[in-house]
């Protein structure tokens, strides 16, 4: 018995140190770069309204880790060994949760990651953020259908669409998520100046 036992262990163990398993393939993980728009200004009072900024929707491969690219017509792919922290609607939600306190209009934020009320909601549908090639030229796309919804009932008060394109002289991957922080900069000034300005025509008035 002892015999057989210490045959199956060595037998393991060689199993084990030739094994055929394929070896995952590292790959650089990256977070959208830090805002580089200006610090908080203030705008007079801060406005008394609650909003709540909810995950984008998304396609299934914009809802992934993937760093997206269309290299040529159709042709969806993703940059090898290089990942994103987070999935596109997070790293875009967050990106504007930021541009909101950036700007200190709206104090009063939250997010779908808590069970906040808030009298509205700021979401939509994620239909870009990928780079995209027209020929030899690069640029990173990102394209936000937006949604300001009223808090207790999710009625639709305002809708718009959002497009950023950010050229690119460099197509390496640390100038590329570069360029994203770059457009999701551009699209959250945007965003943040709408919201407010559609917020403050449909917002609950202040009680008393």
């Amino acid at each position: 018995m002892k015999l057989a036992h210490l045959a199956l262990l060595v037998s393991f163990t060689w199993l084990s140190s030739c094994s055929i398993l394929p070896k995952s393939e590292p790959f650089d993980v990256y977070r959208l770069p830090s805002s580089q728009g200006s610090a908080a200004v203030s705008h007079g009072a801060p406005l008394r309204w609650s909003l709540r900024l909810t995950k984008p929707q998304a396609s299934q491969a914009l809802n992934s880790p993937n760093i997206a690219v269309i290299p040529q017509g159709d042709l969806l792919s993703s940059y090898k060994a290089s990942r994103w922290s987070d999935p596109a609607p997070v790293l875009l939600r967050n990106r504007l949760l930021d541009g909101f306190q950036r700007d200190g209009r709206v104090p009063l934020l939250s997010t779908d990651d808590s069970n906040f009320q808030a009298d509205l909601e700021l979401g939509g549908n994620l239909q870009a953020f990928q780079t995209e090639y027209q020929g030899t030229a690069a640029s990173v796309v990102v394209r936000l259908d937006a949604l300001l919804v009223r808090g207790y009932d999710q009625r639709i008060l305002a809708s718009r669409r959002f497009e950023v394109r950010q050229p690119l002289s460099d197509v390496q991957v640390p100038a590329v998520v570069a360029g994203f922080g770059q457009a999701s900069d551009q699209l959250t000034a945007q965003v943040v100046s709408w919201a407010v300005e559609q917020g403050q025509k449909v917002a609950p008035p202040p009680k008393p």
